[in-house]
């Protein structure tokens, strides 16, 4: 693996060791099979890649156009650019035509599963009118939101790796980094985040200072899930627990479904009411799906918070 010394963003950890050759990138063995012989062939499927954010999808994907085939490609954020006219402006106009040097042109479609019903179905057209001259590769986040026939024409790759090859990312990155670091430290990361490689190595830099690895004792964190539970549990406590909240946002870093999760975790583990404890880990749930939705996660978790704390009698 190679250090990428000459990155204007080398202050920016998860920039400075992005990806950019398929020897650098962690993915499962499968789909690392599969780039090499498309190096050799010079050709690739409709792909769609699929896993949680910050596991390697968007980076692949341009691997595989800059180093792989090293063809022309059109680069299309579909969660901003949603609309049909995406579709109808941007990709037929750049898939119906032939490449100068007669390779194959790829569009690359971020976060597909951000487009809208209408633009899904414009783009299943494209991918069947123009597979002569266009490749198209799909990343999403949530597979189940992308209809059947997008689905049906693309070969589907989970980039999800297992822990070992994702802590041994971490690992070599602070080594790269010259950074001393425990065990456990390490293992506490990797717990909290995997799959996510942008989490981890914003964490791994946040926490670094003087050539060491620390992260503050997690009493902190106790005490503040402790308290904010206390609070969920009195009535006609929602607007205490909105500024409760906020003013301590630098305990959770500000990462909302992150909160709920550890929230839905520290609840699954207290001993009450059974009945109490299904509705709430229910209601818990429910938010942390409309995380990948929601325009501000604090009023997510806020309307949560809402929904948890006992009605008036």
């Amino acid at each position: 693996m190679s250090t990428k010394k000459n990155n204007p963003n080398t202050h920016i950890w998860f920039e400075k060791y992005r990806p950019r050759t398929i020897d650098d990138i962690r993915v499962p063995s499968n789909v690392e099979a599969f780039v090499r012989e498309a190096k050799e062939t010079e050709n690739i499927a409709h792909l769609l890649f699929v896993g949680k954010p910050g596991i390697g999808k968007t980076s692949l994907a341009k691997i595989i156009v800059n180093d792989i085939l090293e063809c022309q490609y059109l680069y299309i954020n579909a969660s901003d650019e949603n609309g049909i006219d995406t579709i109808r402006s941007k990709v037929i106009t750049f898939a119906q035509t032939k490449s100068l040097d007669g390779k194959i042109k790829v569009v690359i479609l971020d976060e597909c599963d951000g487009l809208t019903q209408d633009s899904q179905k414009a783009l299943r057209n494209v991918m069947e009118e123009h597979h002569n001259t266009t490749r198209f590769i799909l990343t999403a986040n949530f597979s189940h939101k992308i209809i059947n026939a997008i689905t049906s024409r693309c070969q589907t790759f989970d980039l999800t790796v297992d822990k070992n090859n994702y802590g041994e990312r971490l690992r070599y990155i602070l080594s790269e980094e010259n950074i001393d670091y425990r065990a456990d430290v390490i293992e506490k990361i990797i717990e909290k985040h995997y799959p996510d490689f942008r989490l981890a190595i914003n964490e791994l830099q946040k926490n670094c200072s003087n050539g060491k690895l620390d992260i503050k004792d997690s009493k902190e964190s106790v005490s503040f899930m402790k308290n904010l539970f206390v609070k969920i549990l009195k009535k006609n406590a929602c607007q205490d627990i909105r500024q409760f909240v906020i003013e301590n946002e630098e305990v959770f870093s500000g990462d909302y479904p992150n909160l709920l999760r550890s929230l839905f975790n520290y609840i699954n583990e207290c001993s009450f009411n059974d009945n109490a404890k299904r509705r709430m880990l229910g209601l818990i749930a429910e938010h942390l799906y409309r995380c990948a939705f929601v325009m501000d996660q604090e009023i997510n978790f806020y309307a949560c918070v809402i929904a948890l704390v006992p009605d008036d009698e």
